[in-house]
């Protein structure tokens, strides 16, 4: 075990905060660079493709990319110690993206927080800790949202 580039994929839940806790103490000990990630979500896509609202989409996507930039260094400033870190964006899916940038940044481990949803609403919406872990082409350490953790 030699991680040197962790990915920790956060959004503004008490459980991404868990898993970026966890994910700066790995890198801490294992001396290891960090990069934030936040996806964007892109809004779907519900309007007749004659009518175009890419101006109104670009300027939302501007505002969504000003947050996701505070937010990275929020969670920055909290948990890193003087840990190297990078903060990257991507308007994506969420397991989509995480694996992408996974990829392109060349991660050694993926830190992703979990939810914890069950039941219905797991069964028709999925896992994207799951689906992560089940294709990433690297480990992947998924950090519960357990209050004993």
């Amino acid at each position: 075990m030699n991680y040197k580039k962790i990915l920790i994929a956060v959004d503004n839940s008490t459980c991404s905060e868990k898993a970026a806790k966890t994910g700066y103490e790995m890198a801490s000990k294992f001396d290891a660079e960090i990069a934030l990630l936040n996806i964007i979500e892109p809004a779907p896509a519900t309007v007749n493709p004659d009518f175009t609202l890419a101006p109104v989409f670009m300027e939302m996507y501007d505002n969504s990319e000003e947050n996701s930039h505070v937010l990275l260094k929020e969670i920055e400033k909290k948990f890193s110690n003087n840990v190297k870190t990078t903060y990257l964006t991507s308007l994506d899916t969420a397991s989509h993206g995480i694996l992408k940038q996974a990829e392109e940044w060349g991660a050694d481990l993926i830190v992703i927080g979990t939810h914890g949803r069950t039941g219905l609403y797991h069964f028709f919406m999925g896992s994207v800790a799951e689906h992560v872990a089940r294709k990433a082409p690297c480990p992947v350490l998924v950090v519960p949202n357990r209050s004993d953790v």
